[in-house]
């Protein structure tokens, strides 16, 4: 079982930056692929980015590639968003999430446990 807390959220302008974090506990967090996704008011959590077990490879929604990076550090059980030149239309609340298998999953449905999400709010 993995137990996930976000941190890093919070008001930023529009082309701003911030990194997120996604502290772990647990003993499984350097056994699992893990995944970020967004959340806006109204709408259907989506796909942001996914990293692998060891980190060494990654995935992005098309939105986002180019402007947000995803890392982890398995020694520290901690994964982290970079956000970069962010938009007002990704004001949400970012999750982070364990997923159940190693192979690349962009669907919610692929990942079983999920922090409580870290608010980040775009200011144009």
């Amino acid at each position: 079982q993995v137990q996930l807390v976000e941190s890093g959220g919070g008001l930023v302008q529009a082309g701003g930056s911030l990194r997120l974090s996604c502290a772990a506990s647990g003993r499984t967090f350097s056994s699992c692929a893990m995944g970020w996704f967004l959340q806006a008011p109204g709408k259907e959590r989506e796909f942001v980015a996914w990293i692998s077990v060891s980190g060494g490879i990654t995935y992005y929604a098309d939105s986002v590639k180019g402007r947000f990076t995803i890392s982890r550090d398995n020694g520290k059980n901690t994964m982290y968003l970079q956000v970069n030149s962010v938009k007002p239309e990704e004001s949400a609340v970012y999750y982070c999430a364990s997923a159940g298998e190693t192979i690349r999953t962009m669907s919610r449905i692929g990942y079983n446990y999920w922090g409580e999400g870290t608010q980040v709010t775009v200011s144009s």
